[in-house]
C-alpha cells in the first residue's frame, strides 16, 4: 500500500502530460468570450483531420490539423458565420473534411458500388451452385469425359484486384489524399524555398511558393519549437501573405524565445 501514492502521482502526470496539447491549442487562441470559444470547439471537432481521418481536427497532433484549427480561428475573428467556415473548409480540404459529406454522385458511386460488387457476387455464388445441384440430378451421357480439377483460390483473385482498385479510386476521387499530398511536398520543399527567400539575388517567391514555405516552416516548428529564426521566417511569410494570425503568433514565439531580438520586438509592438 506504501507505493499508491507515487503510483497516484505517476498517474496524475500522465494526466497533465496528454492534456497539454490541448491546453495549448487555447492558450495561444484568445477568445472575445466564452460563447466564442465554446463555438471554436464545436467546429473544431465537427472537421475530421484530413491525414488522420479517424479524428477531428480538435484531437489530432497533425500539422495539417494544427493549420486547420489556426484558419478556423482566423475566420472566427473576421467574423465569419460557421457555415462560412465549413464551407471555406470544404472547398480546400473536399467534402470528406466533414462528417456529414452531402449527397454527390461521387458519394452515391463510393456507396454504391460496394454494394453491387456484393449482390453481383451473391448471385454468380447462387447461379453456380444451382448449376451444380442441376447437373448432379441430371443423368450424364456415358461418353461424358471425367470432370476436371477444380478451380482453385486463383479464380477469386481478379475479383479482390477489382475491389481494390475501386476502394482505392473511391479514396482518390473522394478523399482528402490530394491535400495531405500537398503537404508532404511543401515539406519537402520547404529547405529550398527558404534558400530562395534568404538571397536576394534569387528570383522572389510567388504567392503560392510562399504558402508552400510558410506550411514547411509550420511543419518544422512543430518538431522543434524553440528555433527563434525559424519563427521570425514563418512571421514574414505570413505577412507576406495576408495572413495576420499566423504572422502575430510566430512573431510572438519569437520574440518570447529570444527578446533581444530587435526584429521580433518590434514585431510584437506592432500587434
Amino acid at each position: 500500500m506504501r507505493f499508491l501514492p507515487g503510483m497516484l502521482m505517476l498517474m496524475l502526470m500522465l494526466v497533465l502530460v496528454m492534456a497539454a496539447p490541448a491546453r495549448a491549442t487555447t492558450d495561444v487562441m484568445p477568445f472575445r468570450n466564452e460563447a466564442q470559444e465554446q463555438q471554436f470547439r464545436q467546429l473544431t471537432e465537427q472537421l475530421r483531420c484530413p491525414k488522420c481521418q479517424n479524428n477531428s481536427i480538435a484531437d489530432s497532433n497533425a500539422m495539417i490539423a494544427t493549420d486547420m484549427r489556426r484558419k478556423v480561428y482566423d475566420l472566427m475573428q473576421e467574423g465569419k458565420s460557421r457555415q462560412e467556415i465549413i464551407d471555406y473548409m470544404v472547398a480546400r480540404y473536399g467534402n470528406f473534411v466533414t462528417y456529414d459529406p452531402p449527397l454527390t454522385p461521387l458519394t452515391v458511386l463510393l456507396w454504391v458500388l460496394p454494394l453491387a460488387a456484393i449482390v453481383a457476387g451473391g448471385w454468380i455464388i447462387v447461379a453456380r451452385t444451382r448449376r451444380r445441384v442441376r447437373l448432379r440430378r441430371e443423368p450424364l451421357p456415358a461418353d461424358t469425359p471425367a470432370p476436371g480439377a477444380r478451380a482453385g483460390w486463383g479464380v477469386y483473385v481478379p475479383g479482390a484486384v477489382i475491389a481494390l482498385a475501386v476502394s482505392a479510386g473511391g479514396y482518390a476521387l473522394t478523399g482528402s489524399y490530394p491535400q495531405v499530398r500537398a503537404w508532404q511536398q511543401a515539406t519537402a520543399q520547404a529547405p529550398g524555398l527558404l534558400d530562395r527567400a534568404l538571397d536576394p539575388a534569387a528570383q522572389p517567391l510567388n504567392e503560392e511558393e510562399m504558402a508552400r514555405l510558410a506550411l514547411g516552416l509550420r511543419t518544422r516548428l512543430q518538431r522543434d519549437p524553440g528555433n527563434a529564426e525559424g519563427w521570425m521566417m514563418l512571421g514574414r511569410a505570413g505577412m507576406a501573405l495576408g495572413d495576420a494570425g499566423t504572422a502575430t503568433g510566430a512573431y510572438a514565439n519569437a520574440y518570447r524565445l529570444d527578446p533581444e531580438n530587435r526584429g521580433a520586438a518590434l514585431a510584437t509592438r506592432r500587434r
